[in-house]
């Protein structure tokens, strides 16, 4: 084609546009023209300066919202993926973010009592913390293991739990925490089989615990308070008698509470502040007593026989008839001997003495308070190392204190421990919270940290303020059967009494109405089958049914009698689950999962080891026996949910073990799509090769790599045209061409090869069959055409929207990232801001792709911007509020702006753009008409100048370069053709001058500059713009394509990086923990 041509002007004093001169092999370089924006040269009246109509084009606007005047490129979009206004306010509010149906934390959220730090967490767990074993059992601890080894005891305790305060505060600030406490965030952390585990554990152990705290009020009641109601004699005597009586009065006292928590909750409820001032006064009264007896105390006076601790007496003295002559000096016939060579030898040999039990703090007494005194059951209590003085060598021990249960470092830890629990009851109250992840962590650390304090001063306290052997005397025997706590307290010892009996009664009923529920709650979760019937509530929504087993469990813990025993038992529930707790916050943390974004930044996976360490170390160091029986039932549990009656495969040796590990871990996630919370991008890059079958685009893999941080998985597949059999080699070339990229790019993955016939069927059948089982792809990388406008050839683009129909129609998620070669490689660091344009809501994709990246170190000083667009009839204000809610409740951190679209009329110089664009289709479309349509031409001439008659084709036919003609063929032809190609031309002229743009294809590009402008205006300078991919159009017309790729560079101009995100049609990230 030697003629020249130009497009001339569009109206009166339209715009002129110019394509010069050029020849049709020059076409590609010159048709992706586009028009200078100009934003001036504008009068009052509307007019140009040169008079022309500002306006050529007019769309009718005015009966059109926001949305479709200003977003009508995303109006396909928004038929099936709504609008970020209308969906932000039901995210901010805990809706719609979660999609299975049947699970529990999809439902709507109660109105919540907006309870603070203190009163919704701290004060709770200060209750629960401080428990029974401060009361009664903290001076024998002292007494026992001396204050060094009592400090190591609590310090260990402590920091157990403190640990272990750490790792809940990550898990419960990771997501909204209903009610269920430790059983929900394990269950939820680490799967059903663990949390049905470890639920079950919990539930153990707050029953027992409930046992714990009746035995420990009897205790209160009948040794120190009322021992006239003892119904089996006296008990002072022998301490089968004493248990005995605890068995039938816990009993009893179980089945009282069992009745009022069966009648509601509201007495349980408002008894707990009652407890709770009790609990808060009684360390109070202590911590004033101490001080007001700094120099001791002689109210409470301790007899002596040598160095053994006696009974109180009236008298402590050796006179005849005296007590302790009557007890001593008893001959066989029970008669009492008057000379002293008939008493008992240790009463003839040994004087009698009185100490002060309280010599208080001035006394000096603390560093020889230091040392252990640990001993054997049936031993006496004594001041002396000497085996004379504390062993009773076979002799009646008369009134004299015995030890009643052999005491070392580990059997004291495990009574100890259990008043370091109740760590959990702050995260049971989330629901109850104004901001839980805020106050759980704030308020559980602290509540810890407090009753930390108090135990190791308090126990440093004791040791200076006692003397040793009223702390080793357990009961009190030798000061008439006074709590030691109570007897320093001031100004009654009655305060400590009535206030430990009370917070105590009150922490049982607290344990009796928590634990049904927590059964309800593993019952009604359907892991555990044989469970199902105590899911049932009653008429007023009470767990009956849970109650009941409940009590039954107690019951058994109560007929041990001896608190001594059930403390360890209860330990190893609670170290179970505690180390549990810390096992999911170090999973989470080192497999770096999506979802696992906790607010509470203050953890690290080596604490929530240590943690783990030390929950298994006092599980061993308090009893093996009972340790190994818990993890035995763990284990049991663990096995019945996660499999019953498992295939075990066995090949031979490690690689056998891999590929039977490999298909249970298959068939596993067979089962069903993953939650939510799981969900993490599969990668399936799209890589198209050279001539050379290399990767063309090897910064994909950069990018993938940055993406996966070298976790879950990456498949690079590319396709070559072809056939098979003929192109294996290639295939075999251009994988290992696919294995050297990723091994450069520290991509763990696979790599893949398809040779297919045509391209786009090659991708769709890689869409379609990649992965296995539940290891498939679920987000494609798929690489922006670059040079679609310099090619005439619509399969520059078609393979492009092909694939983004196929992966739409596959629900997978689409990645394109434009400017790919200006991404950074893996060795540098960018700083400055990702900004996430959120036009349509996706699932979320758009705010997981930030979180991702920035966990690699590329990204990592990156933040994040989220940009979202209003109209005038939305609420910006309200918007931007809510967004920021549904950011907090994500963990995620990032600047919020809402960026308002003022209606306006379509401009110039989008009328202009739209013009360009449909006149450049318009040629495109003729001049693939050319090559067949002159052949046909020049065909008809030749057939023209042979009438044989004969209605067969012509033998000649026209190659493209040279075709062989006869002399006056080709002279007509050439005469002729020169005179069709003349008209043509014209016609096609006169088309261009007269073409009018299509109003949708207007308003689709009115989106696309609009946009365009406020993008780079807010984010020129950012290193990464993140937006939604408009939809396809549903047409496969080469005009539509065309016009849709036109709109997608009109949207991305001026920006260096850019990635357009389509998501799966589900949601990807979740408030959920």
């Amino acid at each position: 084609m030697s003629e020249r041509f130009k497009v001339s002007s569009v109206g009166d004093g339209g715009p002129q546009t110019n394509y010069g001169s050029m020849e049709v092999e020059d076409m590609d370089d010159t048709i992706g023209l586009i028009p200078e924006r100009k934003t001036s040269g504008k009068n009052s009246a509307g007019k140009r300066k040169d008079g022309a109509d500002d306006k050529p084009f007019m769309v009718d606007m005015k009966e059109m919202s926001g949305y479709e005047k200003n977003l009508y490129l995303y109006s396909e979009e928004m038929a099936d993926r709504p609008r970020v206004s209308m969906m932000i306010n039901s995210l901010a509010n805990y809706n719609a973010t979660i999609p299975s149906a049947e699970e529990s934390d999809n439902k709507p959220q109660k109105a919540k009592a907006n309870l603070g730090t203190l009163m919704g967490v701290f004060l709770p767990c200060i209750q629960n913390i401080f428990g029974v074993i401060l009361f009664i059992r903290m001076p024998w601890i002292v007494g026992t293991a001396g204050g060094a080894l009592a400090f190591t005891i609590v310090f260990m305790c402590c920091c157990t739990t403190f640990l272990t305060g750490i790792s809940m505060s990550a898990i419960a600030t990771n997501g909204v925490v209903p009610a269920g406490g430790s059983y929900f965030m394990i269950s939820r952390s680490l799967g059903p089989e663990f949390g049905g585990a470890v639920g079950l554990l919990f539930y153990t152990a707050t029953t027992v615990a409930a046992a714990m705290y009746i035995i420990g009020a009897v205790e209160i009641l009948l040794t120190y308070m009322a021992p006239s109601i003892s119904i089996f004699g006296d008990f002072t005597k022998d301490p089968s008698i004493m248990y005995n009586n605890f068995r039938v009065f816990g009993t009893i006292l179980l089945w009282i509470m069992c009745t009022i928590v069966s009648i509601g909750v509201a007495f349980v409820s408002k008894f707990a502040a009652v407890a709770l001032a009790c609990v808060i006064g009684s360390i109070i009264a202590i911590l004033v007593g101490i001080f007001y007896n700094i120099n001791g105390s002689d109210k409470m006076q301790m007899c002596l026989l040598g160095a053994r601790l006696l009974t109180q007496v009236s008298n402590c003295t050796k006179e005849p008839g005296g007590p302790l002559w009557n007890i001593y000096c008893v001959k066989e016939n029970n008669t009492i001997a008057e000379n002293i060579e008939d008493c008992d030898m240790y009463f003839q040999t040994h004087n009698v003495s009185e100490k002060r039990a309280i010599v208080g703090l001035a006394s000096g007494m603390f560093t020889s308070n230091l040392g252990p005194h640990f001993g054997k059951n049936g031993q006496i209590v004594a001041n002396s190392d000497d085996p004379d003085d504390y062993e009773s060598l076979n002799n009646p021990t008369y009134n004299q204190v015995i030890i009643d249960i052999t005491t070392s470092f580990t059997v004291l830890v495990g009574i100890f421990f259990p008043s370091c629990t109740g760590i959990m009851a702050g995260s049971n109250r989330s629901g109850d919270l104004a901001d839980a992840q805020k106050s759980i962590p704030i308020g559980t650390l602290a509540a810890i940290c407090t009753t930390s304090f108090v135990y190791l001063s308090y126990l440093l306290l004791f040791a200076g303020s006692y003397d040793i052997l009223l702390m080793r005397d357990k009961f009190g025997y030798s000061v008439g059967g006074r709590l030691a706590i109570a007897a320093i307290s001031w100004p009654n010892e009655w305060v400590i009494l009535v206030g430990s009996l009370l917070s105590t009664i009150g922490a049982g009923l607290q344990s009796l109405t928590g634990a049904p529920r927590l059964m309800q709650a593993i019952s009604k979760d359907n892991i555990i089958p044989f469970l199902s019937p105590f899911s049932v509530s009653s008429a007023r929504g009470e767990p009956l049914r849970a109650l009941l087993i409940t009590g039954c469990i107690c019951q058994l813990a109560i007929l041990i009698g001896n608190l001594d025993y059930i403390a360890p038992i209860l330990s190893m529930f609670f170290l179970m689950c505690y180390g549990f707790v810390n096992l999911a916050c170090a999973l989470q943390t080192l497999l770096r999962t999506p979802n696992w974004r906790p607010r509470f930044k203050y953890y690290h996976w080596s604490l929530s080891f240590v943690g783990l360490s030390l929950c298994i170390t006092v599980m061993f160091m308090t009893s093996w026996y009972y340790a190994l029986l818990a993890m035995l039932i763990a284990g049991i549990i663990y096995k019945y949910i996660e499999f019953r009656g498992a295939e075990k495969e066995w090949g031979d040796g490690i690689r056998g073990l891999a590929l039977s590990a490999a298909r249970y871990s298959l068939l596993r996630l067979e089962e069903g799509p993953p939650h939510t919370k799981n969900w993490r991008p599969q990668i399936l890059i799209l890589s198209k090769l050279t001539k050379d079958l290399v990767p063309k685009y090897k910064k994909l893999f950069t990018f993938a790599s940055q993406l996966k941080a070298g976790k879950g998985l990456t498949i690079a597949v590319s396709v070559i045209e072809g056939e098979y059999a003929k192109s294996y080699g290639e295939s075999h070339a251009a994988k290992q061409s696919l294995r050297r990229a990723m091994n450069e790019e520290r991509v763990k993955g696979f790599v893949d090869t398809l040779i297919a016939k045509n391209i786009t069927e090659g991708i769709s059948h890689i869409i379609q069959t990649c992965g296995l089982g539940g290891m498939k792809p679920n987000t494609v990388i798929l690489g922006w055409p670059y040079g679609w406008r310099h090619s005439p050839d619509e399969r520059s683009w078609r393979v492009f929207l092909d694939t983004v129909r196929n992966v739409s129609a596959a629900k997978m998620a689409l990645l394109v990232p434009k400017g790919i070669n200006f991404y950074p490689d893996s060795m540098s660091k960018v700083s400055g801001t990702i900004d996430i344009w959120w036009i349509v809501h996706d699932g979320g994709l758009l705010m997981l792709l930030p979180f991702l990246l920035r966990q690699h170190k590329v990204w990592k000083n990156c933040k994040m911007r989220i940009f979202t667009v209003a109209q005038l009839e939305d609420n910006s204000i309200q918007m931007k509020k809510d967004l920021k809610t549904f950011l907090y409740h994500l963990r995620i951190e990032a600047e919020v702006d809402v960026v308002e679209l003022m209606d306006s009329d379509i401009q110039t110089y989008t009328y202009e753009r739209t013009l360009m664009m449909e006149q450049r289709t318009q040629m495109l479309k003729e001049l693939r008409l050319n090559r067949k349509e002159k052949l046909n031409i020049v065909q008809a001439i030749v057939d023209h100048h042979h009438p044989t008659g004969e209605h067969s084709a012509s033998k000649v036919r026209f190659k493209e370069n040279e075709p062989a003609v006869d002399s006056d063929a080709e002279a007509e032809m050439s005469g002729t053709s020169e005179d069709t190609e003349k008209k043509s031309k014209n016609e096609c002229f006169k088309k261009l001058l007269t073409l009018k743009p299509d109003e949708a294809n207007v308003r689709r590009m009115h989106t696309a500059v609009k946009l365009n402008e406020v993008i780079v205006n807010k984010s020129h300078n950012a290193q990464l713009v993140i937006i939604n991919l408009p939809g396809p159009p549903k047409t496969s017309r080469p005009e539509s394509e065309s016009n849709y790729m036109e709109f997608l560079e009109v949207l991305t101009e001026g920006l260096e990086r850019v990635l357009m995100v389509r998501g799966g049609g589900r949601e990807v990230i979740t408030i959920y923990s």
